[in-house]
């Protein structure tokens, strides 16, 4: 019976270090969860006489108060570690409120998964920034409506509901096989008065376009593609409330960060003036870097053509210190990406034991910012004070 035991507990041992080091899933404290969960659904509009009803509303900032944390990074929602991962990065060091790139399946209603994946992000204070993807253009009209509803009915972090509208459609492998100009404006056009129909707190942002891409079978350059879309649809980054952007430093992810132009970290620069100076866009589009960073050679195969680990720390180091933070018109970087398959991985932040490369360790260290958005906060009613 004794041998039977200590079989027994070192099974269970076992599988306790197995599902620490390989879970998926973060630990949610279940009163708390069922708390969000049954907050978030009460109908206060039909609040009984005298009857004290708790709801969520988003406070008021005052434009004095405002604080910004622009730091973020690309991550996924099908692995809950990667938010906790996110949250020891981005708000380390005095930040709090950092944002973080998460892609979304229009087709994906999973509602446990996404109602788990924003209780976290309330819970570690990270402000997402969903990047639509995988629409059916025979049926892109429906998949809009069904995405914009859905995202809806989910419990943001901040007001704000940032969405950026797909990825790099001048790229053909990004774009079905083809690149349209045409056929994108209209499924943006779309997409933009679809959301804001159903909330206008949806905060719309353009595809990050591959701006360094050349003219080609499977390429066009980013600024011919966007002038045939406003070709297509007049005025149609009028509508965009921000600007996604895509400023990856090359040639082969390696260029300096003291670099300018369309191969450069500042790429986005040139987006703003060729809005500006090309196609007579008068807002002022805040930019939100949805995508960037520099290749290293680590991964599960060395490849020397990329900069070093320790080169690449170097360089997000003086990336933020000399251009993201400095620069009034950035609202967010989000670097490409926690971790990915090989051979992506050479842009990983961690490995694939989710262990961290020197960049994040040194981007963890910097100073950053207590952000201070309009957050979701919890209030009272009776039905005497029901809000609308």
């Amino acid at each position: 019976m004794r041998k039977l035991f200590l079989a027994l507990a070192f099974v269970g041992l076992l599988f306790v270090i197995y599902y620490e080091k390989f879970s998926t899933r973060l630990y949610i404290n279940p009163l708390e969860y069922t708390k969000f969960k049954k907050i978030s659904s009460e109908n206060i509009s039909k609040c009984d006489a005298g009857h004290e009803i708790e709801y969520f509303r988003y406070k008021s900032v005052p434009e004095g108060e405002s604080r910004n944390n622009k730091f973020g990074l690309y991550i996924y929602p099908d692995n809950e570690k990667f938010i906790e991962l996110a949250d020891r990065l981005v708000n380390s060091n005095g930040g709090d409120w950092g944002y973080v790139l998460i892609p979304f399946n229009v087709k994906d209603t999973n509602e446990d998964k996404w109602n788990r994946l924003f209780y976290l992000l309330n819970k570690k204070h990270l402000i997402p920034v969903i990047q639509l993807y995988d629409v059916d253009l025979e049926d892109y009209e429906d998949q809009t409506k069904e995405a914009a509803e859905f995202l809806n009915e989910r419990i943001w972090p901040i007001r704000q509901r940032y969405v950026s509208v797909y990825n790099e459609p001048n790229d053909a492998n990004f774009w079905y096989g083809k690149v349209d100009p045409a056929e994108y404006a209209r499924v943006l056009d779309f997409t933009v008065r679809r959301f804001k129909e159903v909330n206008q707190d949806f905060f719309m942002m353009n595809a990050g376009f591959n701006v360094s891409a050349p003219n080609g079978n499977s390429y066009m350059d980013s600024f011919t593609f966007m002038q045939q879309m406003n070709e297509e649809i007049p005025g149609i980054f009028d509508r965009l409330d921000g600007w996604a952007s895509h400023p990856y430093p090359q040639p082969n992810f390696g260029g300096s960060p003291s670099a300018s132009g369309r191969w450069s970290i500042r790429a986005y620069e040139d987006e703003l003036a060729f809005l500006h100076d090309s196609l007579g866009v008068e807002k002022e589009l805040p930019v939100f870097i949805t995508e960037t960073g520099w290749a290293h050679d680590a991964g599960k195969t060395y490849n020397s053509s990329y900069l070093s680990l320790d080169e690449v720390s170097d360089n997000y180091e003086e990336a933020y210190e000399k251009v993201w933070l400095p620069d009034d018109r950035v609202v967010a970087v989000m670097p490409f990406t926690v971790w990915y398959e090989s051979p992506g991985d050479h842009f990983s932040w961690v490995d694939s034991r989710s262990v961290p490369y020197q960049q994040y360790e040194a981007v963890k260290s910097m100073k950053k910012t207590e952000g201070n958005p309009e957050s979701l906060e919890t209030a009272k009613v009776t039905s005497e004070e029901c809000p609308n």
